[in-house]
């Protein structure tokens, strides 16, 4: 692999991720109606149908619709940084490369949802009982959220030789 396009070969994993996201928002928005639950695990995890037009945790949902255009605007932005970034990858930064690619196919498994759909779909409740709810959520919402979780790993465990942490 020529180094001159870095690790953009990983961006196949960001494909993955937007395939798996959408397959997955496909099938449940057929399967279920809207804030249907199924219990998977009685008291701790459900399926659900949710429809989200703000950004996480509902930020800005209640809004008149501008703010879908404002997410629309920055998941473009944040994609374009990331397709740069990953082209600058060293070749041993391969951590990186796999932390990048999942919050790029993230970011655009939702950017699609917020486009065609006007909303990002969501399907994942984890609970406790009936006290406590996590926002729903989804595929893309996972992979941003183990992508972040591993820039920070490389960010905080790194060396002090500059080196990346992971690799």
């Amino acid at each position: 692999m020529s180094a001159r396009f870095g690790k953009l070969p990983w961006l196949w994993l960001s494909v993955v991720v937007v395939v798996l996201d959408q397959a997955t928002k496909f099938y449940f928005e057929g399967a279920l109606t809207l804030y249907q639950r199924i219990e998977v695990i009685p008291d701790y995890f459900s399926w659900t149908l949710a429809y989200n037009t703000g950004a996480a945790f509902s930020f800005l949902a209640d809004h008149s619709g501008w703010q879908r255009w404002l997410f629309a605007a920055i998941a473009i932005g944040v994609s374009a940084v990331l397709v740069v970034w990953l082209k600058r990858l060293k070749p041993d930064e391969t951590w990186l490369a796999i932390a990048l690619s999942l919050v790029l196919g993230g970011a655009l498994g939702n950017l699609y949802d917020r486009m065609v759909l006007g909303h990002v779909v969501d399907f994942i409740l984890v609970h406790w009982q009936n006290r406590w709810y996590f926002p729903a959520f989804n595929i893309a919402d996972s992979a941003i959220t183990v992508g972040a979780i591993m820039l920070a790993l490389d960010m905080f465990k790194g060396n002090k030789t500059g080196e990346p942490a992971h690799d």
